[in-house]
């Protein structure tokens, strides 16, 4: 853990990133309606985006679709993890944060170019329907 602390990358670390991949994908209380919609479709209806975001919206959706990767990659990296020895498990553990934090990047300037092209009531929308659920902000952060 030592390697992971100085550089920052704690339990806390852990939970922001996973806040902000709620953040990413939409998981508000907002979103989880009763519907036969996901809560994407949800949002994506609500919004009611104009044909020139449109193009933004796809661009954020793709970045969204990274945890779906990311899984793959932990998937494979979890295969190793019993083959190696500390260290080169500490070195995994290391290389899987970094990819972690990479991706929430990707995801954050994605949204961030998305939420630009947004109306303010448009936004007022958006950050309602991503607010991550009450509940799991007390219990983790």
């Amino acid at each position: 853990m030592a390697a992971i602390d100085r550089n920052g990358m704690g339990n806390r670390a852990i939970r922001i990133i996973v806040a902000g991949l709620a953040l990413v994908l939409g998981a508000g209380p907002a979103a989880a309606q009763t519907s036969e919609l996901s809560p994407v479709e949800l949002l994506h209806q609500s919004l009611h985006l104009t044909p020139a975001q449109e193009g933004a919206w796809q661009a954020y959706r793709s970045a969204a679709d990274a945890p779906d990767k990311a899984q793959a990659r932990r998937r494979a990296a979890s295969g190793l993890f019993r083959t190696l020895d500390a260290p080169h498990r500490m070195d995994l553990v290391e290389a899987e944060m970094r990819a972690e934090l990479t991706d929430l990047q990707h995801q954050s300037e994605a949204l961030k170019a998305f939420y630009a092209a947004l109306s303010p009531e448009q936004r007022v929308v958006f950050d309602a329907r991503t607010l991550p659920p009450t509940d799991y902000t007390q219990t983790q952060m």
